[in-house]
């Protein structure tokens, strides 16, 4: 018999914690590594990762609360609650919350690769390591990640 796993709202595993907040939901440990999801939680006026490109999974937004905006290349999208965006692999992007109210996404990941980015980013924070763009673009080429400026990988 498989398990099931519930999270509830005071679950999961806290992986971020700042202005924007990232709670993992499911690490990929229940989908056989298919899928990985989190919730992110971004404050008011936030700006999100610098664009960067995946280049071994796809990233879904499902925007549950505020607006989000959306910059694709050089195109940007406020998305409101309830709507979906995919990102397939190579497509620079990346998000912020230019509004006066948290947002909420609700984050996918598939196949689980790029969870383990995020407990990593928590671990150098932990560490005393500082955020520069060239620790966390060490970080990210560990799963086949680069900032978009970069060639896609």
């Amino acid at each position: 018999m498989t398990d099931v796993s519930i999270v509830g709202p005071a679950d999961g595993e806290l992986a971020l914690s700042g202005p924007i907040e990232l709670r993992i939901l499911e690490d990929g440990s229940t989908t056989a590594h298919r899928l990985g999801l989190a919730e992110i939680v971004i404050a008011p006026r936030t700006a999100g990762p610098p664009q960067h490109r995946h280049a071994q999974h796809d990233e879904g937004f499902y925007v549950v609360a505020g607006t989000v905006r959306f910059t694709v290349g050089e195109k940007s999208y406020d998305a409101a609650p309830r709507t979906l965006v995919m990102v397939p692999p190579g497509a620079p992007h990346t998000f912020a919350n230019p509004g006066d109210e948290p947002a909420v996404i609700l984050n996918t990941f598939t196949p689980d690769l790029y969870v383990q980015y995020f407990r990593d980013l928590r671990d150098m924070a932990a560490a005393g390591q500082p955020p520069t763009a060239e620790a966390m673009g060490s970080v990210m080429a560990r799963y086949a990640t680069v900032p978009a400026a970069s060639a896609a990988p």
